[in-house]
């Protein structure tokens, strides 16, 4: 399966799939990506709001009116508010986190970028996080930006996210192989 299949899966993939489409062919990408992140923005921070998109208690016109009102206070482009419109029509709008972050994800790859998400021990220094991004980049032929996570359960090394692969290098991890494999001979 492509990494770009992979993005695309599910409910959130097709409707992110459909929205990137629209903001491609009609060179509004950009502007759409800022709506968007205004709107997981917004998410964030309204437990309301999170459970309106979530709760099955809320009717679909309910749903609808809300979002028809929150895009215009948010003054989105006609095509985020359309695309939020029809998701609340199908009673989907339980998925808009996870089809902001396809959309997002979508985008990074058609410029050529991709997103690695990385836990260590302690926090890398920005010369390691450089050597890392650099390191990356030549492995996947894509610019890398690091989202750094410090996790000091995983005693030391590396845990690599990206897309779909994913690279475990910690300490802890080749413990718990070493003490699986000893149970195997004892």
């Amino acid at each position: 399966m492509s990494d770009t299949s992979s993005l695309t899966s599910g409910v959130a993939g097709r409707y992110a799939t459909a929205l990137f489409e629209i903001a491609t062919e009609s060179s509004v990408l950009s502007s759409i990506e800022a709506d968007l992140d205004a709107l997981a923005a917004a998410l964030d921070e309204s437990a309301e709001l999170r459970d309106l998109i979530s709760s099955p208690v809320y009717s679909r016109k309910q749903q609808g009116d809300v979002m028809a009102e929150l895009s215009k206070q948010m003054k989105v482009s006609p095509k985020v508010a359309n695309t939020l419109a029809l998701m609340a029509s199908n009673r989907r709008l339980f998925v808009l986190p996870q089809m902001i972050a396809a959309l997002k994800a979508l985008s990074a790859d058609a410029r050529g970028q991709i997103t690695a998400d990385v836990t260590a021990a302690k926090k890398l220094t920005k010369a390691q996080q450089e050597s890392l991004a650099k390191a990356l980049s030549k492995s996947t032929g894509k610019d890398v930006t690091i989202n750094m996570a410090v996790d000091e359960k995983i005693i030391g090394g590396l845990i690599v996210k990206m897309g779909s692969k994913m690279i475990d290098t910690s300490v802890a991890s080749k413990l718990a192989n070493l003490q699986n494999a000893m149970k195997e001979v004892g």
